[in-house]
């Protein structure tokens, strides 16, 4: 059996934060606001694994209302969830990730997220996909005012 998932999400840029992305720290003058660490990448891969196997989406299962998720570290969200979806037998196939955002620039970064998502995941690189790109300068994310972030993943049974 193959399950199909996508997610999405979005953080507004602040000042005072550090910059987390795919369990990666980037050095940028602002960082991500939200609840937990607002790892927009691991948010949207644990929507992603999620959906495919049809339970709900992420703040189901860690609300931001919840005090025991302030500033959570996002690898830490995701692992627990990989945990249960590999209990009932899935295994990563692939998955495509794609980061929005107009700065700070994130070539440099792309192959160590691919890496940290790959062992989030008990996968190799090689199943793991991170893109970038910008908006070209046109609404939030081109204005800089935050980042978005888009995931396609395939699970195996």
């Amino acid at each position: 059996m193959i399950r199909v998932g996508q997610g999405y999400d979005v953080h507004q840029l602040v000042e005072g934060r550090k910059l987390i992305i795919g369990g990666i720290e980037i050095p940028y003058e602002k960082g991500l606001l939200g609840h937990s660490d607002a790892d927009v990448l691991l948010h949207t891969v644990t929507d992603a694994v999620i959906g495919a196997v049809g339970k709900r989406d992420i703040g189901h299962f860690f609300p931001d209302t919840d005090m025991a998720y302030k500033d959570a570290d996002s690898a830490e969200l995701l692992t627990k969830v990989w945990s249960e979806i590999e209990a009932e037998g899935y295994k990563l196939g692939n998955i495509d990730c794609t980061i929005i955002a107009e700065k700070p620039k994130m070539a440099p970064y792309v192959d160590a997220m691919k890496a940290r998502i790959a062992e989030l995941l008990h996968a190799t690189p090689e199943q793991v996909n991170v893109k970038a790109t910008t908006s070209e300068k046109l609404g939030f994310t081109g204005r800089g005012e935050g980042i978005a972030s888009l995931a396609v993943v395939l699970l195996e049974k």
